[in-house]
């Protein structure tokens, strides 16, 4: 009994094995095959490819985050709305809303929004160039240009928009509403309608310079020689 046993499983060893290598030999086969038609493949880099850049380089800021409620037949539906502010430091700055699920999601519709509402606020001498007064429903805002080195004197919203909008000395005051969105809506669009300084090349300056010296010389009379 012990020896038929053991026939039985070395016959069951010998059909694995020899299972085993018909697989081999097959996939074997196989890759010549492929390698013959498709040719073989190149595990190295692709050539021509380049890394990724960033589209821009915006600072995001998040001014306002709620949640909110929607009455529906089955009952309410939680999501959170999102109020973010963009900027490059340099003159440009941008609000968004956006409402999801999450947070991450709200955050990411509103970034997209306020890409598509970038504002370009003048800059002369790093302030404004200008006093201005804006109103827009309850929301009542003053921007008072302010000297170097006294920095941004402002709260709440007004003083994160102007941050990520590169102005460095200013003074503002918000005069109605303590409602954060409606306050940044009526900075931006005061931003917007602010008047633009265009600032004289000083290469113009010179050459008029030279123009009005030479009309001096050519104008000049000697009383003596006259004499």
């Amino acid at each position: 009994m012990i020896k038929e046993n053991n026939n039985k499983k070395t016959k069951a060893e010998n059909k694995i094995t020899e299972v085993g290598k018909t697989k081999d030999t097959n996939k074997g086969a196989a890759q010549v095959v492929a390698k013959s038609v498709y040719g073989e493949k190149k595990r190295g880099r692709r050539m021509g490819r380049k890394p990724s850049k960033k589209d821009d380089d915006f600072d995001q800021r998040i001014l306002d985050l709620a949640r909110v409620t929607r009455v529906m037949a089955g009952g309410k539906r939680m999501r959170f709305r999102v109020c973010v502010a963009i900027g490059d430091k340099k003159g440009k700055v941008g609000i968004g809303m956006g409402k999801g699920a999450d947070v991450s999601i709200a955050v990411n519709k509103a970034v997209n929004q306020a890409k598509k509402n970038i504002v370009d606020v003048p800059i002369v001498r790093d302030t404004i160039p200008h006093e201005f007064y804006f109103k827009t429903g309850a929301a009542k805002i003053l921007f008072k240009p302010a000297q170097k080195g006294r920095g941004v004197i402002a709260g709440g919203v007004v003083r994160i928009i102007f941050e990520l909008a590169g102005v460095q000395n200013v003074s503002a005051k918000i005069l109605g509403t303590n409602n954060k969105v409606n306050n940044a809506k009526c900075t931006i669009e005061a931003l917007r309608r602010m008047k633009r300084v265009e600032v004289k090349k000083k290469e113009d300056n010179k050459n008029k310079d030279d123009k009005k010296a030479k009309n001096n010389k050519g104008g000049k009379v000697d009383l003596k020689n006259n004499q």
